[in-house]
């Protein structure tokens, strides 16, 4: 999300599961990084962003890939950037791009965790 809007940062994925369809950044935790931390980091390496803000988990979401045999439970973060930051595509093998969109207008397919996530169907949770 920018620091004056509503938006959110989507590109298309390619060469791995879900392929063809629009996601935000995000990735895998790595061992002992807090979901926030690793929220900063997916993003620096997808975008080259650096995150102003970023909220504690506020959703998740159960996401089954059948095809794939891959199963995920998907925590989701907010993160703000500066209205004057551009997004780079650092990882143009696993991306087309970087676009943003309010959340109505992001094209699909949509990967399966955002359309989860956008279709009322999270899992939601506060931390205690």
């Amino acid at each position: 999300m920018r620091d004056g809007g509503d938006v959110m940062l989507v590109g298309r994925r390619k060469g791995s599961h879900g392929a063809g369809t629009w996601t935000v950044p995000g990735g895998h935790l790595e061992f002992g990084e807090s979901v926030e931390d690793c929220a900063r980091r997916e993003v620096l390496e997808e975008t080259g962003l650096e995150l102003l803000t970023v909220s504690k988990g506020f959703a998740c979401t159960n996401d089954v890939f059948t095809e794939e045999g891959k199963h995920y439970i998907t925590v989701w973060v907010e993160g703000t950037v500066s209205d004057r930051a551009v997004a780079q595509n650092m990882e143009p093998e696993k991306c087309d791009g970087w676009e943003w969109y309010t959340g109505p207008e992001i094209p699909k397919p949509r990967f399966l965790g955002l359309e989860n996530l956008m279709t009322d169907r999270p899992l939601y949770f506060s931390y205690m």
